[in-house]
């Protein structure tokens, strides 16, 4: 019905869930809650993994400085706009916390799916929406492992946050070169025995493993299945990686966004209808302010500004993650999912009559800014067009920078195998004491 209506299937799926949910009796209902957040949380992998498929660090790379600054400046704003709005309407201050941090990612999903339906993907605003997203899905990783630390402490600790933040980049840097060293020689030697059938299943069991190995060191599922996924971006094997496993990605999202309509339940709706209107009001209103002020910060063009703003006006699948880490977490009321997931729906309404708007809406600007402002953010752009090229002095820095953090990953990664399995081997089988550590020491040295 969605398909025939050209309305986002996302919606649908959404819709359906709720119907067939335990609150409403329309339909044969789905009672079992539990077996709803096993499958919402496999959904979860699946569409994180896909995710990452898409996202890879060269594609980070090549985004460059005006995507960056106008995805910070968007989810710095949109952290404070929904912390406030929160604490405006006598929230909690855990609520209003995920709150901003529902709002401060767009839908990388939504958004492809509409301008794929509007033809503008090849457009010059739409670049720089690409790069904003890609930005966007790295903040929204972090948010996940710093709300999770905050949730489970109680308290803005800052060093908590530090350490969280540490671990996940030694981690993340220790996956990496794990997965770009290894991966690929397997994929290599491996390549005359895969055929599709036995790709898919590698593909899955190595975005499985991932996920164990996340949740061993602390870190949730999701991060786990996003780091495989862009570890095998990175592959020579991508394209066909991501072609074999679309049809499972589209199976899986479809569960995960019909058991996100399971968890509604309407009566909530209802009761929470003015705050429904104000969350959906501060992410439009919210998002194209600070995308554009980005933007034009970043020295885009005031067009290009307006259009990549008004594109980025939404919420979805990070924000159902981030809604579900709260109610799994058992940290935030249970009002807030049910709302998250109205905000979303509406803004995934708006969406594609809002990137139709931005041209119109650019042109009522330039007719009621004055001259002398739209001639300011011109020359603003031009000068600084020019500022991100990079002289031989950084290139050689950052290599140095680079080089000098990878060794040192690997060096912390290497002493601390020995002290947790080869000196403990040592002294259980060959020699006790200090010999056993100096050992161990000059073993892993070596």
């Amino acid at each position: 019905i969605f398909k025939k209506i050209k309305q986002p299937l996302v919606l649908g799926y959404i819709l359906a869930g709720l119907l067939v949910g335990p609150h409403l009796d329309f339909f044969p209902s789905v009672t079992d809650t539990k077996s709803i957040n096993i499958w919402g949380e496999i959904g979860v992998i699946f569409l994180l993994f896909s995710l990452g498929l898409e996202f890879s660090f060269k594609k980070l790379v090549k985004v460059g400085g005006s995507a960056s600054i106008t995805a910070v400046v968007e989810v710095v704003f949109m952290l404070v706009i929904g912390f406030s709005a929160g604490k405006l309407m006598g929230w909690k201050t855990m609520d209003s916390i995920f709150l901003g941090g529902i709002l401060s990612v767009s839908s990388t999903t939504i958004i492809i799916r509409a301008f794929e339906e509007l033809g503008v993907k090849h457009k010059k605003f739409a670049g720089l929406v690409f790069g904003v997203l890609i930005v966007e899905d790295l903040v929204a990783i972090l948010l996940l492992v710093l709300l999770s630390t905050l949730a489970v402490s109680q308290q803005f600790a800052g060093s908590e946050m530090l350490i969280s933040i540490l671990k996940l980049a030694f981690f993340l840097v220790l996956w990496f070169l794990g997965g770009i060293f290894l991966i690929p020689t397997f994929l290599k030697a491996t390549r005359k025995l895969m055929n599709d059938e036995t790709m898919l299943v590698v593909s899955l069991a190595l975005c499985l493993i991932m996920v164990l190995l996340a949740v061993k060191v602390g870190f949730s599922p999701a991060l786990g299945a996003f780091i495989m996924g862009s570890i095998l971006a990175e592959t020579t094997q991508a394209e066909k990686i991501e072609h074999l496993t679309k049809s499972v990605k589209d199976l899986f999202a479809a569960v995960f966004f019909v058991s996100v309509g399971m968890l509604i339940d309407p009566k909530i709706l209802v009761d929470y209808a003015l705050p429904i209107v104000i969350v959906t009001l501060a992410t439009i209103l919210g998002k194209f302010l600070s995308s554009s002020l980005g933007a034009l910060l970043s020295g885009q063009p005031l067009k290009t500004s307006v259009q990549a703003g008004m594109s980025l006006a939404q919420i979805g699948e990070f924000s159902f993650i981030i809604a579900t880490l709260g109610l799994t977490l058992k940290v935030t009321s249970d009002f807030l999912y049910p709302i998250a997931v109205a905000a979303s729906a509406i803004t995934t309404f708006t969406t594609p009559y809002l990137i139709k708007l931005s041209e119109p809406f650019y042109q009522f600007l330039t007719r009621i800014l004055p001259k002398k402002w739209v001639d300011g953010i011109s020359r603003y752009s031009s000068s600084t067009a020019g500022i991100t090229t990079l002289s031989d002095w950084k290139i050689l820095l950052r290599s140095y920078a680079f080089n000098t953090i990878i060794h040192s990953v690997i060096i912390i990664a290497v002493i601390f195998l020995a002290s947790r399995y080869v000196q403990p081997f040592i002294a259980k089988n060959v020699v006790n004491g200090l010999k056993s550590t100096i050992i161990s020491l000059v073993a892993s040295f070596i």
